[in-house]
């Protein structure tokens, strides 16, 4: 199995790219789905999360009122750190279950684990390989105001609560470019994946081998 930890700031093209990289046979795990999951109605989790921030974020129908936790946390270091000690644990435990379930249909499945905070939580170190999808802040800021209607104050504040631009960068191994069109980052998606398939493939033929070595060495014992 080939792990891949893949990141980058809001709104820089990392969605084209997970769908991408899924379309191309990886196996996508959204860490942000992970994060929903973990903080359903009825979970441990939102339990927590109503303890820690009060009854305000949690909606009529027993649910997270995600826009008013939101505000709360965004500008908010402390609290932001509240909530990641609260939601970060559960995700890691739930992102280890569907590895194991991709490694157990596929020894040699490619995961991709989708986490927007990965820098930020310190996971960089826990993949074969990190990727960053990366677009200038400016150009980010543009698109979240223009193309999701966000407020520019609130845009501001979203790409300021995660990491630095340039601590992403020194965390990546590859760094792909999405501050072009979604075909121009596609294209960079599958020189990216055949390099993947082709390392996959070697490492598969070399344990191939130390396995038959072994089996010989064994037999003429």
């Amino acid at each position: 199995m080939f792990r891949i930890g893949l990141t980058g700031g809001i709104a820089a093209g990392k969605s084209v790219a997970t769908r991408r990289l899924a379309d191309l046979g990886a196996v996508v795990v959204d860490h942000d789905q992970l994060a929903r999951a973990a903080v359903a109605p009825g979970s441990v989790g939102l339990e927590e999360i109503a303890e820690a921030f009060g009854t305000g974020v949690i909606g009529s129908g027993g649910e997270l009122d995600r826009p008013a936790l939101g505000r709360l946390v965004f500008a908010d270091d402390e609290a932001r750190e509240r909530l990641n000690a609260i939601v970060h644990p559960e995700v890691r435990r739930l992102s280890a279950e569907h590895e194991a379930e991709a490694a157990a249909r596929d020894p040699q499945a490619v995961v991709v684990h989708d986490i927007p905070l990965l820098v930020e939580t310190g996971q960089a170190d826990a993949f074969h390989l990190v990727v960053v999808v990366h677009a200038p802040a400016e150009q980010r800021l543009e698109r979240l105001v223009e193309g999701r209607g966000m407020a520019p104050e609130e845009a501001r504040g979203r790409i300021a609560a995660q990491a630095r631009d340039e601590d992403r960068l020194a965390a990546a191994d590859v760094v792909l470019d999405g501050s072009g069109t979604e075909d121009e980052l596609n294209a960079q998606i599958d020189a990216l994946w055949q390099r993947v398939r082709r390392e996959v493939a070697q490492e598969a033929e070399a344990e191939a081998e130390d396995v038959a070595l072994h089996d010989r060495r064994a037999a003429g014992a």
